[in-house]
């Protein structure tokens, strides 16, 4: 099966990134044809300056190799690089009804909250539709808030289907788990929209003072507490090995310590969870010229594929030449 997802580089990625997609995206390069990719297209509905997305578009990159990204095993390039996928975006939109994008949540929230949306907003689903179908992708590993843009996407797949012929093969969405409900240090879902966010590569103690700053209930030290639930425990059994969650369980029930206590042990395992990570992207950071060379290959091995697509599509719908047989 061939998998493919993109990630937006509009910030340095944090746990709930890496718990709640990347490290899913890590599991499925070892069964799976994985296409992934730094989507910096999408990302200029947001950023406005360059240099600030350049740099982004580049951690990004250095954030997932070091996370344990193989580009032996799967594809990892910026989407940019590959222009097949804007030239097939332009022959998707012939094909997308208004009123299906009218319905999409992103646009409508902003429109319901008064936010002036862009074209680049509004059309953001066909250029994720011609993300996915540019490499004939069979799974998207998506969060529940993203199904509805698989679905457009099958839709105006279908579309040019119906109307030429069958070119494009159908996604399906593939469920990420529910450790997508990463807490933040408020206890919501943790996103930079909400600004509770602990970064997966800054500096070691700006980590522990957001840790010991996690909000907590106000029951005395000496009750027993219920650690399910918890958001604290939560994030600690996220890192920590069987042994460590019994016992951080056990001392939950028992009552009798601080909260400060288990941010402290959060901070710890933590720390020992990501240091090979850690490492590793200090080595690559390190070789400015590897990274390259990595992001133009995959741009390479992206571009046959989308090349091969664009070509089918183009000739069942009319702007390419017929290809002429042999003689």
């Amino acid at each position: 099966m061939r998998v493919l997802s993109g990630i937006q580089p509009t910030g340095r990625f944090h746990w709930g990134n890496y718990f709640g997609a990347i490290r899913q995206y890590i599991d499925l390069q070892d069964e799976h044809d994985g296409y992934y990719f730094i989507a910096n297209l999408h990302a200029l509905t947001t950023i406005r300056d360059p240099e600030q997305l350049r740099s982004l578009t580049l951690d990004a990159a250095l954030d997932l190799l070091a996370l344990g990204l193989d580009p032996a095993k799967a594809i990892l390039f910026v989407q940019s690089d590959v222009p097949e996928v804007s030239q097939l975006t332009w022959i998707l939109m012939t094909c997308t009804n208004m009123g299906l994008l009218e319905r999409c949540h992103a646009y409508k929230e902003k429109k319901e909250r008064g936010i002036t949306a862009d074209a680049g907003l509004f059309t953001y689903p066909v250029l994720m539709s011609a993300d996915i179908l540019a490499y004939d992708a069979n799974w998207v590993p998506v969060g529940q808030d993203q199904v509805q843009h698989i679905e457009v996407c099958r839709d105006i797949a279908n579309s040019f289907n119906h109307h030429f012929s069958e070119a494009f093969v159908l996604p399906e969405a593939r469920l990420l788990s529910d450790a997508a409900k990463v807490p933040g240090t408020d206890g919501e879902k943790m996103s930079k929209s909400y600004d509770n966010t602990i970064g997966l590569f800054e500096d070691e103690k700006a980590s522990r003072k957001k840790i010991m700053r996690i909000q907590t209930d106000s029951r005395p030290m000496e009750d027993p507490k219920e650690p399910e639930g918890d958001h604290l425990f939560q994030l600690y059994q996220l890192m920590a090995d069987e042994a460590e969650i019994q016992e951080m369980a056990d001392t939950y029930r028992r009552g009798g310590f601080g909260y400060g206590h288990v941010k402290k042990a959060l901070a710890e395992v933590a720390e020992r969870y990501f240091a090979e990570a850690r490492e590793r992207r200090q080595r690559l950071a390190s070789d400015p010229d590897t990274l390259r060379d990595i992001l133009a290959d995959g741009a390479r091995r992206a571009r046959l594929k989308a090349a091969e697509v664009l070509d089918r599509v183009e000739q069942a719908c009319g702007i390419a030449a017929p290809a002429v047989a042999a003689k």
